[in-house]
């Protein structure tokens, strides 16, 4: 009989043992579904906030900052220099305006729904063409604000995690009473996470004078994008940095996105030391149980080798029922979970949904095949390695 057909006969009479041990192969399996599950849904929250700033960037838009400024908070802008800025070849323009924004960024702070707390929400002074360069920004209640008057709309991110922003409520910052009049959609992106304002209205209740610190341009293309930027930053009047749009925002996912990627990896892997351990337990309970199967099977001529792969390939498939359960235990539990979280970059509060991928499910599955390999191979070559004299003598 071939080695193949040995390990195949080995493996099916060693599986259908398993129900006779459902206790301790449950609890193997189960410890497995606990790491997975904890694992997918930590690693869900940084493909959430990824996400939300992903769908925030486009490459038909420029971004422009100050030279040396890492992030709207750090950069400034005269109101010169945003002039010509959107004039720059490139821009796109309707009705013979460029589609450029002129923008300020400033935090407040709001208390969160849940807990009350005080947290940092980012306050966006726009231009008129705002709407135009997002595209993706849509009132869905209220109306938008009007041009030179205190009022602010709210993102719908914004409103579901923070106090004193529906329609009607009128908050106090910057020296100035702000009246909500209207909340937006921006298609998930971090905008909906911010409130608007008119930027000349906001300039003043921050003695901004008429500063701003970044500008926003629509391009015609995404191909005029290098045009653009090899006309601001070789015009000797200015001193700036050009980026897409999307850059941005995928080198602001990056810092916090690390650090929950670490840490989700590093509980894993301690949770995981403990269910591999659990593992090699209940793969040396069914090998002790077995032990006159072995015996028999050995006197008859089967090869270690063959009961080596029937305990490794038990252990995988225990690792692998227990991995599928967590996996889809933490989807069903997180996925389009909505939480609200700080950005470390701009130091505002960003609201966004656990995103629970099918990469991250598969990556879930890979860490418990891992457990169940490492869990099986020592009890597999115990189980190998027993004489078969000494378990005859079982019999």
């Amino acid at each position: 009989m071939s080695w193949l057909s040995q390990a195949t006969i080995v493996t099916l009479l060693f599986l259908r043992t398993i129900p006779q041990r459902a206790a301790a192969s449950a609890a193997g399996a189960f410890g497995v579904a606990g790491v997975v599950a904890v694992m997918v849904a930590v690693l869900s929250i940084a493909e959430g906030f990824r996400a939300t700033l992903a769908r925030t960037g486009s490459p038909g838009t420029a971004l422009v900052l100050r030279t040396g400024a890492d992030s709207e908070m750090s950069s400034g802008l005269a109101l010169e220099d945003t002039r010509i800025i959107a004039d720059a070849p490139g821009v796109a323009r309707a009705a013979g305006q460029p589609v450029a924004s002129a923008e300020l960024f400033v935090i407040i702070d709001l208390p969160k729904r849940s807990t009350g707390t005080e947290a940092n929400v980012p306050l966006r002074g726009v231009q008129p063409a705002a709407f135009a360069v997002r595209g993706n920004v849509r009132i869905v209640e209220g109306r938008s604000f009007e041009p030179g008057r205190s009022e602010i709309i709210v993102g719908e991110g914004a409103r579901r995690e923070f106090a004193g922003l529906d329609l009607g409520d009128v908050l106090r910052t910057g020296e100035v009473e702000w009246t909500v009049v209207g909340v937006f959609e921006a298609a998930g992106s971090l905008t909906e996470s911010e409130l608007w304002c008119d930027a000349s209205v906001l300039q003043p209740a921050y003695r901004r004078g008429s500063v701003f610190q970044a500008v926003y341009a629509k391009l015609e293309s995404p191909e005029r994008f290098d045009e653009f930027k090899d006309a601001l930053t070789s015009d000797p009047r200015l001193k700036i940095k050009v980026m897409r749009q999307d850059d941005y925002y995928a080198s602001q996912s990056q810092l916090l996105s690390g650090i929950i990627t670490g840490l989700g990896t590093l509980v894993a892997a301690i949770m995981g030391i403990g269910a591999v351990f659990g593992a090699i337990n209940t793969m040396y309970s069914a090998v002790a149980a077995r032990t006159r199967e072995v015996a028999t099977l050995r006197a008859l001529g089967f090869g270690g080798g063959a009961v080596v792969v029937s305990v490794l390939v038990e252990s995988l498939l225990l690792a692998l029922a227990g991995g599928a359960l967590g996996a889809v235990g933490a989807y069903l539990a997180f996925n389009g979970y909505r939480a609200a979280t700080l950005n470390w970059q701009s130091f505002s509060q960003v609201a966004f949904a656990f995103s629970v991928t099918p990469r991250l499910m598969l990556q879930g599955l890979l860490a418990a095949l891992v457990m169940g390999l490492l869990g099986g191979v020592f009890p597999a070559i115990r189980a190998a390695r027993i004489p078969v004299a000494v378990a005859l003598r079982e019999l």
